[in-house]
């Protein structure tokens, strides 16, 4: 990888000749301020979409409950998935930090405008499924985008430390926006929620536009158009290329299925079995994200190949889910919780650092904007299957089936990691385990 003298320098001044090397986010500017970015659209993401999931239960739906939590959930997914090669194509084309700076903006104007909405009338519910719509588009542009900006902030040797940063992202979003979401609405109502996005998203816009990306030179190949031609992929090739990955993904898939739905069970569950309110609603929220929290900063730790890992947390989660079905009590459920955030936690920084290193850094835009949508496609589905089937079955048993559901899944990445990866393509010479010094990975295994 090559970086530009400046940024070389401020990392030196940053982190001292001879010095100990601090924490990322402090000696990496331009990475801190992307990744405080990234945190307060996510938090605002998450705070919006708890805040209206519970607002839809507690107040606005007196019948089908959960068919229209369901399908509110649903529109705050789908953009992932259905604007995939948009997102792909536009992360190519443009640079980053405009993409990440425009999307921030665009969410803060439209959460400013539901806020100037609300508070002059009463929102119908329709708007409030577009305006989950509007904001879960402006995320599925952010998060691939700064994914695929990690090498722009970051030198080769912090990848992973930075992926750990990254996910832990989704965590922090999690604990924060769980923790305000119910609670600012059972005080404030949808107007207040509201606000209080915009004012996160403008300051992420702010932070975005603050930092310098680096010049990455990506291969000697990307100034000569005739022989870059070749290397260009359609979305579908780039899968079709990466067997292994593919696999991988395909399994986390079908698990999405049933971890996706804790997010439209845990509003049935606290209203209908713990008899409870938005407060705790946040204390399950907050423990499902402290969970992913802790697991996004020590999944690196956990030993053993990637795909075993994985199979071993997924089980582990999978008794997790299943535990609240049986046991009604609010500190088990919340348990619970955090056991089965950081299973997902630590699993995501094992997998997305294989494929940092495994993808070709030509291929990154389309890649994690494939993977977005990939491990996305199960999550509407999930969202409105749990959502009507609450309205028939108890949420218990939908922790039931979450746990159950979740058990094919580990089996089927357990047997995928019997065997060695398959080579994507041409395998690297470099074979001291830090394929990518002086340029990206092309292929081979890690």
């Amino acid at each position: 990888m090559t970086v530009s003298p400046v940024a070389v320098s401020e990392t030196d001044v940053e982190t001292g000749a001879g010095g100990r090397r601090g924490p990322l986010v402090l000696r990496n500017r331009a990475f801190g301020a992307v990744w405080l970015g990234q945190v307060l659209t996510q938090a605002a993401v998450r705070m919006f979409q708890v805040g209206v999931s519970w607002w839809i239960v507690a107040y606005a739906v007196r019948d089908a409950r959960g068919l229209a939590s369901g399908l509110f959930m649903a529109a705050c997914t789908l953009p992932a998935v259905a604007l995939a090669p948009v997102v792909a194509g536009a992360v190519a084309r443009f640079a980053h930090r405009s993409v990440l700076r425009t999307a921030a903006a665009l969410a803060g104007a439209a959460s400013a405008s539901l806020a100037l909405w609300a508070y002059g009338s009463g929102l119908p519910l329709a708007a409030l499924y577009a305006a989950g719509l509007a904001l879960a588009t402006c995320q599925a542009f952010f998060d691939p985008c700064l994914t695929t900006s990690v090498p722009e902030l970051v030198d080769d040797a912090d990848i992973e430390t930075a992926t750990g940063f990254e996910l832990s992202t989704q965590s922090l979003a999690g604990l924060g926006g769980a923790l305000l979401g119910a609670l600012t609405v059972d005080r404030v109502g949808v107007a207040g929620l509201a606000a209080g996005c915009a004012a996160a998203y403008l300051g992420a816009a702010l932070l975005v536009a603050s930092a310098r990306f680096r010049t990455v030179a990506t291969d000697p190949a990307a100034t000569d158009p005739a022989a870059a031609a070749p290397q260009r992929r359609t979305l579908r090739r780039i899968l079709g290329e990466q067997p292994y990955v593919r696999r991988i993904l395909l399994c986390f898939t079908a698990a999405n299925l049933f971890t996706a739905a804790v997010f439209v069970v845990i509003p049935l569950y606290t209203r209908s079995v713990l008899l409870g309110g938005g407060g705790t609603v946040a204390l399950l929220e907050a423990s499902l994200g402290a969970g992913a929290l802790i697991g996004a900063f020590t999944g690196a730790r956990v030993p053993g190949r990637p795909t075993v890992a994985g199979a071993y947390c997924l089980g582990l989660m999978a008794f997790a889910l299943v535990l609240p079905g049986l046991v009604a009590q609010r500190l088990v459920v919340a348990g619970c919780l955090a056991v089965a955030g950081w299973c997902a936690g630590a699993v995501s920084v094992r997998f997305v650092a294989l494929f940092q290193r495994l993808v070709p850094v030509g291929d990154k835009p389309g890649f994690f904007a494939v993977m977005q949508a990939v491990l996305g496609a199960s999550l509407p589905v999930a969202s409105l299957a749990f959502g009507f089937a609450g309205d028939f079955f108890s949420p218990q048993t939908l922790c039931l089936v979450q746990g159950i559901g979740l058990v094919p899944a580990a089996c089927a990445l357990a047997l995928l990691g019997s065997g060695p990866p398959v080579p994507t393509a041409e395998p690297d010479t470099d074979t001291d385990g830090d394929a990518g010094r002086g340029t990206e990975p092309v292929g081979g295994k890690r």
